[in-house]
C-alpha cells in the first residue's frame, strides 16, 4: 500500500494511504517500524506512531512500500511530576503545568505522563511541544469563577486600535477564558495519545444557555497564532466550541478526535474562524452540534477585517451525531474561499454537507467555487443543504431574514456562487435528498450534482431540511431548488423519494444527463 507521510514531531508522526476509499482503508493493515510490526490490523486510512525518540531515524513499512523520517530535534524534555504536578485527580495541578510551560526552553518539549491532572485555564507559548501521553487526561475545573472574564476587544493605548481578545458567534463579545488557549504565538504542537476533557458535564456551562450574558470558554481556543499541530489527541466534553482557531494561519489537526455528548449545546468540533491555510485529516467528529464550521466572523468583523476563510483542507474524515458535518457559515460574513472536501464518511448526521447564510451577513460574504467530493453519507437526514434564509441570531426570524421578496441588494447581501457535488454515495436519507433555497433578490449561482446516488430509509421520519422560517416538515423529499440560476445534474440516480426526484422553482436554467 502506498503512503505518505502529514505530519512528524519530535515523538510522534502521522501518514495517510493514497487511495481513494472514505475514511476506512478497502482492507486492513499492518504496519512495522524498523522491521518489527508496530501496529496490527489498521482499519482507517491515516495511522499514526508515538512514544518515538527524538532527532531518530525510522523505517515505516506498509505492506511492500516502505518509507524513511527522521523526528525532529527538541532541545529540552520537561515532566510536569518534577515541578509538582500529582495526576492524582484531586490535587489543583494547574500551577505546576503552567510553569513547566512557562520554564520550557524554545524547542523543548513538556511532558504529561499517564495519571488524571486537575487544572484550570492553561496558556501555551511559542516554539513548544506539549506531549499528553497514553492515560494522561487533562481534567477541566468546574466552577465558573476559577475562568477568567476576558473583553470581547480592547483598545491598544497607543494606537487606539481595537485589539481582539474573545470573540463569540462571530463577534467580539465578553467570555470566559477558554481551557488551553495561545495568543499571538507559533510553533506549537499538541501530540500523543492524553485526553484534554473540559468535563463541561459535570459543570453548569450546558445549564440555561440561552439566558446568558458572557460566553462560555472553548475547550482549545488560538488567537492569531500560526504554524501549530494537533497531533493524536481526543478532546471532549468543552464547554461550548471545542477547538477555535481564530485569524490563525497553518494549522493542522492529524488524526485527533472530538467528542460531546448529542444533546450538548454549541458543541461544535472545530470553528476555524478567518483562517488561512487550515487541514484536517483523519479526524473523527462525535459532537452535540456541527463537526466543522468554516467561519469568518458576523457584519461587524466582516467589513472591518475582511479576512476569508481560505486554503482549508478537509479529508479522511468521520462525522457522526453532528447537525452539519461540513458546514460554511453561518458567521462568514468574511467570505469563504479555496476548500476541498473529499474522501469523508458522515454518518447519523442531520445534514451532511451545509451552506448557510442570511441577509445581514454583507457584501463581503462570497462563497464561490466550491466543490464536495468522493464522500459516502449514511443515515444523513438532508445530505446536501444550501439555504440563504438561516434563521440565527437575535433578529433571525424577523420579516428582514424570512422575506421572500426582492429586497434591494445592499451592503447586508451575501453572495453564494457555485458549488458542485461530486461521486457521493448518500444512503438511507430521511427528509430530503437535497434543499437549496437562494434569496429571491440574489439567487444561488448554480448547482452541479455530478455521479451522486440518494436511497431512502424505509421508516423515514419528517424533518425540517434547513432552518428557516415557514416551510413545510418534509420526508422523503428528493432534490428541492428554489431561487437558484443553474442547476446541473448528471448521472444522479435516487430510489425509495415520495414525489418528483427534482422539484425546481424560481429557476432559470436545468440541464439534466
Amino acid at each position: 500500500m502506498k503512503f505518505h507521510v502529514l505530519y512528524v514531531s519530535s515523538v510522534s508522526a502521522c501518514f495517510e494511504l493514497e487511495n481513494s476509499a472514505p475514511y476506512y482503508a478497502e482492507e486492513n493493515y499492518d504496519v512495522c517500524v524498523n522491521g518489527s510490526p508496530a501496529l496490527l490490523g489498521v482499519r482507517t486510512n491515516v495511522f499514526s506512531l508515538f512514544d518515538l525518540q527524538p532527532e531518530t531515524e525510522y523505517t515505516i513499512a506498509v505492506g511492500e512500500d516502505s518509507l524513511t523520517i527522521t523526528t525532529r530535534q527538541e532541545t529540552a524534555c520537561l515532566n510536569v511530576r518534577d515541578f509538582g504536578a500529582k495526576g492524582d485527580g484531586v490535587t489543583d495541578d494547574t500551577f505546576a503545568i503552567q510553569n513547566a510551560i512557562y520554564v520550557c526552553p524554545r524547542g523543548g518539549r513538556v511532558r504529561v505522563p499517564a495519571g488524571t491532572y486537575a487544572v484550570r485555564p492553561l496558556v501555551l507559548k511559542s516554539h513548544m511541544t506539549l506531549e499528553l501521553c497514553e492515560g494522561a487526561l487533562l481534567l477541566a475545573d468546574t466552577c465558573e469563577e476559577h475562568y477568567p472574564l476576558f473583553p470581547g476587544e480592547i483598545r491598544d493605548d497607543r494606537t487606539d486600535e481595537a485589539i481582539q481578545v474573545s470573540t463569540w458567534e462571530g463577534n467580539p463579545f465578553p467570555c470566559r477564558q477558554s481551557f488551553i488557549s495561545a495568543y499571538h504565538a507559533e510553533d506549537i504542537a499538541i501530540v500523543g495519545k492524553g485526553i484534554i476533557d473540559g468535563n463541561a458535564q459535570n459543570s453548569t456551562w450546558w445549564h440555561n444557555v440561552k439566558q446568558r450574558t458572557i460566553g462560555r470558554p472553548r475547550l482549545v481556543f488560538l488567537n492569531q497564532c500560526r504554524n501549530i499541530r494537533f497531533h493524536g489527541i481526543l478532546g471532549r466534553n468543552s464547554a461550548s466550541w471545542n477547538f477555535h482557531p481564530f485569524f490563525c494561519k497553518d494549522v493542522g489537526f492529524y488524526n485527533i478526535a472530538v467528542e460531546a455528548p448529542k444533546d450538548s449545546p454549541n458543541t461544535d468540533g472545530t470553528d476555524p474562524e478567518s483562517c488561512d491555510d487550515v487541514r484536517y485529516i483523519g479526524v473523527r467528529f462525535s459532537v452535540g452540534d456541527d463537526a466543522i464550521a468554516l467561519k469568518s466572523g458576523k457584519m461587524y468583523m466582516g467589513m472591518k477585517y475582511q479576512t476569508p476563510a481560505t486554503r482549508h483542507v478537509i479529508r479522511n474524515c468521520l462525522m457522526e451525531y453532528a447537525h452539519g458535518a461540513v458546514v460554511l457559515g453561518s458567521e462568514m460574513s468574511g467570505g469563504v474561499k479555496d476548500l476541498t472536501v473529499s474522501q469523508c464518511l458522515f454518518s447519523h448526521t442531520d445534514r451532511g454537507l451545509r451552506i448557510k447564510t442570511r441577509r445581514g451577513r454583507g457584501k463581503y460574504a462570497v462563497i464561490d467555487g466550491v466543490e464536495f467530493s468522493n464522500i459516502r453519507m449514511e443515515n444523513v437526514m438532508t445530505p446536501l443543504v444550501v439555504n440563504m434564509y438561516y434563521y440565527c441570531d437575535p433578529d433571525g426570524k424577523t420579516e428582514y431574514v424570512w422575506s421572500k421578496e426582492a429586497l434591494p441588494i445592499d451592503d447586508g447581501t451575501p453572495y453564494l456562487g457555485s458549488f458542485t457535488f461530486r461521486d457521493m454515495e448518500c444512503l438511507d436519507c430521511e427528509w430530503a435528498a437535497g434543499y437549496f433555497y437562494g434569496l429571491t433578490e440574489q439567487p444561488v449561482g448554480s448547482i452541479t450534482i455530478e455521479n451522486v446516488r440518494f436511497t431512502f430509509k424505509e421508516d423515514a421520519s419528517s424533518g425540517f431540511p434547513a432552518m428557516m422560517s415557514y416551510i413545510d416538515q418534509e420526508c422523503k423529499r428528493g432534490l428541492y431548488f428554489n431561487s437558484v440560476k443553474q442547476v446541473k445534474l448528471k448521472n444522479v440516480t435516487m430510489s425509495g423519494q415520495i414525489g418528483d426526484a427534482v422539484t425546481a422553482l424560481n429557476v432559470e436554467k436545468v440541464v439534466e444527463e
